[in-house]
């Protein structure tokens, strides 16, 4: 377990280091970086550190680091293009779509759609601000006229006052109201909801929620601060809103928002069982029926080898399927290695044939010490 962290801090360590190397050269040496955002850049930097540790401390784990090996061998396949395209198909329809969470009830998938796109367009636009890599700069000679400069290159040019900026100047505006509608549709389920309410934990199922809300309504407040009450309190209003958001962030790699960088995992787990279940299935020792694919079984059976679990079998030997095949006509001489090899209903069988077998032996010593008495 020490090797495993110390492997996962050189990862999260790198991811850091190039991150802020970023922030430098996309800043021009920070030419263009903001001083008064430092708060937030050293929590995104931290949130990097967290993020990496965490999945790298993930991806070790043998089950998670059999998925990742499988999922990179499907792409690179012969059928790679194949797979790239049910890649894509499955990112656009069950995770941007959020069809996952539609099927479990439309106002679930409304508010999940709603937080995550809330969340994307405001990530999408806070972070290169902050990192210095998006500024905006009148144009000489031209005073209403706005351009875009990314990375230190002009990238566009828009007039102040017209749709393109009202638009661009209040993105946040527009995430953020997709964030608390999203938040006023979780809380609502977990009202009234009593499965959501009995299962639900502060920490994992509140405490997101809230945060989300928390940074939504601040930063919402600044703008209302600036626009229609002349900047009344802009200076407590913009400290509140950078802890809201410093505290998300370092809490981010902790919480419940780490699955956000797990999900794009599940695309390769998706596209390899649609693999394997083409690859072929694999045919249960004990009853010849297939059940499962063949090369989930095997990995499966590597897992949990690495996991240190041994379900190595010598039950099913040619002596004993004979006792079993009495009277059936059925012919069970096949051996399983391994348990993963039998099929579920099979277990459930031998699991009554094993404790027949012991209660058979616990009153075979009974019947040997009445019999002579009873002569």
């Amino acid at each position: 377990m020490a090797h495993e962290r110390v492997r996962a801090i050189v990862v999260g360590v790198i991811v850091a280091g190039c991150l802020a190397v970023l922030i430098v050269l996309g800043s021009r040496s920070l030419t263009h970086f903001d001083a008064a955002l430092v708060g937030y850049t050293f929590a995104t930097l931290f949130a990097a550190f967290g993020i990496a540790y965490r999945y790298a401390m993930w991806l070790q784990r043998p089950p998670s680091r059999m998925y990742w090996r499988r999922g990179w061998q499907v792409l690179v396949s012969s059928a790679a293009l194949q797979r790239i395209a049910s890649g894509i198909r499955r990112a656009v329809v069950d995770v941007a779509g959020n069809r996952f969470i539609f099927q479990r009830g439309f106002l679930r998938g409304a508010a999940h759609m709603s937080i995550m796109w809330g969340c994307i367009l405001a990530a999408a636009i806070t972070f290169p601000l902050v990192w210095g890599w998006i500024h905006f700069e009148t144009m000489p000679g031209h005073l209403n006229t706005y351009r875009t400069v990314v990375f230190g290159f002009p990238a566009g040019e828009f007039q102040i006052g017209g749709i393109l900026s009202f638009l661009i100047f209040h993105g946040l505006v527009w995430a953020s109201i997709l964030v608390l509608a999203g938040v006023m549709l979780a809380f609502r389920r977990r009202m009234i909801d009593h499965g959501a309410a009995a299962t639900q934990q502060f920490g994992e199922d509140v405490l997101p929620l809230v945060l989300l809300c928390a940074i939504s309504i601040t930063g919402m407040m600044l703008t209302v601060s600036y626009t229609w009450m002349r900047g009344y309190a802009y200076g407590f209003l913009a400290i509140l809103h950078a802890i809201t958001v410093i505290f998300t962030l370092l809490w981010l790699p902790f919480g419940k928002f780490f699955h956000i960088f797990q999900r794009p995992a599940q695309l390769g787990v998706a596209l390899y069982k649609e693999e394997a279940e083409q690859a072929g299935q694999a045919k249960c020792k004990r009853c010849k029926k297939p059940y499962a694919s063949a090369a989930v079984v095997r990995d499966l059976t590597t897992v949990e080898r690495e996991l240190g679990f041994r379900y190595e079998m010598t039950a099913l030997g040619p002596k004993s399927a004979d006792k079993e095949g009495k009277g059936t006509g059925k012919n069970r001489s096949s051996r399983a290695d391994h348990y993963q090899q039998i099929c579920p209903p099979c277990r459930r069988a031998l699991f009554g044939l094993a404790q027949s077998a012991l209660w058979s032996q616990a009153i075979e010593p009974e019947r040997e010490t009445r019999e002579p008495g009873a002569a």
